[in-house]
């Protein structure tokens, strides 16, 4: 492609040799090129064309000239300077594996742009896919930004909301997402796969790998983030890529660029934060590092979260959430319930199956932003003994402490726990019970049609987030006063988290190791209670208004 009207020059120029092209970490492209061989000449173009015809598209950069990372230089070289002896491209997959803010779209947007103005193919179908159409648009909307920012690429193409056709090559780039799954038919010369980890599944990928069969010298580069350690799309590429950097398997085209840390590194060196992320003190900061680093210090939940997004740790869902000694600053002696009398509060109200531990919990707010909690449990009698030899849980012994009331029979009493709530009712000002739905549709009725104001509440991310995350708070920070009551202490030693890939979070039952029934009650009693004191549902976007430190 001829040089922009500007007339930009690549700051650093565009020597290009094999100490750069081995920068790619633990991976030596000569190793693996049998009888491919580098085409330096195609390799600088390449380079070339990022450094003289795009711009950078966001923060301080913006609308400067792209000039690019040794790291990032080495991913361009390679891909578009290796050749087969019928001289198209060496690389037709990539695995791009580097953590967040480390210049990802970016450099997506300017590769997409590259495969349909200066790849020399006709007809080039390239396509931006993502999890979701937001995710998708981002690379997209970084490639147009380029095209509009640079006269001569922008006379060349129309530039449409959702396209960009470069009509005298008939080439055009797209942004395509898993929510829209309709990518039957299509003949794609380059896909680009944003944050693969977030894909619901393979389907899309599939299809879209697929579809470039019929292609010359197609190109998919899969960028992303770590994903869980789980069945996935993303795990799949990424135990491929490792066993080509390693040499385990041979495939001379595939390209594996993995920036990461271990499991065995320590995750506050700043060192392995260095090794992680190639643009650090670039696009990513020392400073947000330490600052995210702090923050998965103080607050475990938040320690797989940084892992994983910030230094590439493929890490497990389920973590270990609470620290136990926060849990126990935070009994300040037996609760006055007397004193409580006649006070607002809200409640939430976890069900068990018939023959397990149900809980009721009441959280109080008080003047200085803590809260306080009034737990109830319930357990049929006849399984009391059973399941204490069995779990090895001391349930008969809290039972005669007045910790868990026992009913009478084998399963659960509703009748007996619908009195009780009754009881708290003419004691307490329970402006709001939230219920699982589950095993609850009864209780539910009975309880509305004695005046409660009953709020179903979801078991899910979208319900459960911000809650679980408000609860964290005010145990590390010593506002939740639990009266040190022993079998909400025995379920907070135990409760896990899962984490999606947005980073949110809730109570597993499924991946704790015991009951967690008082746990899942309290915080969706403090999810009722922010809705009503702030109008509206509880979310992300209203839990620091509501957080008072």
């Amino acid at each position: 492609m001829a040089k922009t009207s500007t007339s930009r020059q690549p700051r650093n120029g565009t020597r290009i040799d094999k100490r750069l092209l081995r920068k790619i970490p633990g991976y030596d492209p000569f190793e693996t090129a049998a009888d491919c061989h580098f085409d330096a000449k195609a390799a600088r173009f390449a380079v070339g064309f990022f450094e003289e015809c795009l711009t950078f598209t966001s923060g301080q950069w913006r609308g400067q000239a792209f000039t690019l990372q040794p790291w990032q230089r080495a991913i361009v070289a390679n891909l578009f300077g290796w050749k087969r002896p019928d001289g198209t491209r060496r690389y037709r997959e990539a695995l791009i594996y580097v953590p967040r803010k480390n210049g990802k779209s970016e450099l997506a947007g300017g590769l997409g742009n590259f495969l349909i103005f200066a790849d020399g193919e006709p007809g080039a179908q390239v396509y931006c896919a993502a999890a979701d159409r937001e995710q998708a648009r981002l690379v997209f909307n970084a490639a147009k930004t380029m095209v509009v920012a640079e006269s001569e690429m922008q006379t060349r193409a129309r530039v449409y909301t959702h396209s960009i056709v470069y009509e005298s090559m008939g080439n055009v780039l797209k942004a395509v997402s898993a929510e829209a799954y309709s990518k039957h038919g299509i003949n794609a010369h380059g896909i680009i796969v944003d944050e693969l980890h977030a894909q619901p599944n393979r389907d899309l990928v599939d299809v879209l790998t697929t579809s470039t069969g019929a292609r010359r010298q197609p190109l998919i580069v899969h960028i992303t983030t770590a994903d869980f350690d789980r069945e996935s799309i993303c795990n799949e590429k990424y135990d491929y890529a490792r066993k080509v950097r390693d040499g385990v398997i041979e495939d001379s085209a595939f390209l594996p660029v993995l920036y990461e840390a271990s499991v065995e590194d320590d995750w506050t060196d700043p060192a392995v934060w260095q090794r992680a992320n190639p643009n650090l003190g670039i696009s990513v900061s020392t400073e947000y590092l330490e600052r995210e680093c702090r923050k998965a210090q103080d607050t475990p939940s938040y320690e797989n979260t940084f892992k994983r997004l910030h230094l590439n740790i493929r890490t497990q869902q389920d973590v270990r959430w609470l620290p136990l000694e926060a849990w126990d600053a935070c009994d300040l002696g037996e609760i006055d319930e007397s004193e409580l009398e006649g006070r607002p509060c809200f409640a939430g109200l976890d069900l068990s199956a018939t023959t397990d531990l149900s809980a009721l919990v009441l959280v109080f707010p008080n003047d200085d932003d803590s809260v306080t909690l009034l737990s109830r449990f319930w357990m049929p009698a006849d399984n009391a003994e059973k399941r204490e030899r069995r779990d090895r849980v001391p349930y008969q012994t809290w039972a005669r402490q007045g910790h868990i009331e026992l009913t009478p029979g084998n399963v659960i009493d509703y009748d007996r726990i619908k009195h009780r709530i009754d009881e708290l009712g003419r004691r307490f000002n329970i402006r709001e019970i939230a219920v699982d739905r589950w095993n609850a549709t009864q209780l539910i009725l009975q309880l509305q049609g004695d005046g409660y104001d009953v709020v179903p509440f979801g078991q899910g991310y979208k319900d459960m987030s911000a809650p679980t995350k408000l609860f964290e708070s005010l145990v590390i920070s010593g506002r939740l006063g639990h009266g040190g009551h022993p079998v909400l202490r025995w379920m907070a030693s135990h409760v896990s988290v899962e984490t999606d890939a947005a980073g949110n979070l809730k109570p597993s039952k499924k991946k704790s190791t015991d009951r967690i029934d008082g746990i899942v009650a309290a915080i969706m009693a403090l999810g009722v209670q922010s809705a009503a004191e702030t109008g509206c549902i509880f979310d992300e976007e209203n839990v620091e208004e509501w957080l008072v430190w």
